[in-house]
């Protein structure tokens, strides 16, 4: 199984609010077998909160350690891009051939990239927010994790 972690699970790891194996005992993400996935789109938000919070050395090496753990995904892929654009118009209520169950919605351009990435690789898509929920059976299969974890 195909893993990809949001970056508000990243977040976590990095905070110590969420251990790796917590992670690996709750969600088997570096079981035997599974593939664990970050999107280089993570990467890049994560850097940008490292600068805005000011991380110290510390932090910044826990960071670089984590990122060691797993598969970094980019985004410059045709399927990617085609995925991108089909998750934003469905998002949106516009897809031509899938009819969204709610009302429309602006999704952030990080997060469509990271959907869209979890979609092309087949991953499941670890979270703590519900950003993701309505694309849950169209388009990828995403699980939260909750806050207590």
């Amino acid at each position: 199984m195909n893993f990809l972690i949001d970056t508000n699970i990243l977040v976590r790891l990095i905070r110590g609010n969420l251990s790796l194996v917590e992670l690996d005992r709750d969600y088997k993400v570096f079981f035997k077998g599974n593939v664990p996935l970050l999107s280089v789109v993570s990467i890049g938000e994560i850097k940008s909160i490292a600068i805005r919070n000011n991380w110290g050395k510390k932090r910044l090496m826990d960071l670089r350690d984590f990122m060691k753990l797993f598969i970094i995904a980019d985004i410059h892929a045709e399927d990617i891009t085609s995925a991108y654009a089909e998750i934003e118009a469905f998002s949106q209520g516009k897809h031509p051939s899938k009819k969204l169950k709610q009302s429309a919605r602006n999704m952030g351009k990080n997060d469509l990239w990271i959907a869209a990435t979890a979609a092309v690789l087949g991953a499941e898509l670890l979270t703590m927010d519900t950003d993701f929920d309505h694309l849950e059976g169209e388009f990828l299969k995403v699980r939260q994790i909750p806050l207590t974890s």
